[in-house]
């Protein structure tokens, strides 16, 4: 009986990861649909969401059916509370994702990021890229040393977001209301999409020791 709630619990865990890999990928499409003004990659960003959204429903469902069976106490009950939290932070990291694309189609065929902040959205998908490959690794292996790291790139990740708003609000802007709100937007995206990765960590740190971290 033991061995096949085990089975159940890494089916479920490799399911968690495959949903990590497809918020991974919506991401570093979003991203080059944003700065190439690719509408079509959009589009495909778009319509992908309602694979992440399905697979959280069906992750949710085992985990419910794992628990009306089982009856889980202890750690085994941490690690299903627990899985339905980080299920819900991967789902809501996706739909950062699908809204970073929805900016880019709205300002298709025109580019909704200026050319001297080409690098700084560049620069901020490439950290939510490293961020979710740890966050991914960290759900794998449990490891709490490198779910600590995520920390540093979520600092890194707030850099870059301050760095947005400099140029905002400290420089004249000449691109108008609308790009400024779209860079706010994004930057916001960016920076919550992160932040979720970070919960991910945070809440493997959880399971494996049974103590919440700040």
């Amino acid at each position: 009986m033991r061995d096949v709630f085990q089975e159940e619990l890494d089916s479920i865990n490799r399911s968690l990861i495959e949903m990590t890999n497809l918020v991974a990928s919506a991401m570093a499409r979003a991203t080059t649909s944003l700065l190439d003004a690719d509408l079509q990659l959009a589009e495909n960003v778009i319509s992908a969401d309602e694979t992440v959204d399905l697979l959280r429903n069906e992750i949710e469902e085992r985990a419910f059916d794992v628990m009306a069976r089982q009856a889980p106490v202890a750690t085994d009950l941490r690690t299903m509370v627990t899985t339905l939290r980080i299920v819900a932070d991967l789902e809501r990291m996706g739909d950062l994702a699908l809204h970073v694309a929805k900016v880019a189609r709205r300002r298709y065929p025109g580019r909704a990021v200026p050319p001297e902040l080409h690098s700084t959205i560049l620069q901020m998908g490439q950290v939510a890229q490293r961020i979710v490959a740890k966050a991914g690794s960290v759900i794998a292996s449990r490891d709490t040393e490198l779910a600590k790291e995520l920390e540093a790139d979520d600092d890194a990740m707030d850099g870059l977001h301050r760095a947005l708003f400099h140029v905002l609000i400290e420089k004249p802007w000449p691109h108008g209301m609308e790009a400024a709100i779209d860079i706010t937007l994004c930057g916001r995206y960016y920076e919550r999409y992160a932040d979720h990765a970070v919960s991910v960590a945070r809440r493997v740190i959880y399971l494996v020791t049974g103590e919440m971290t700040a």
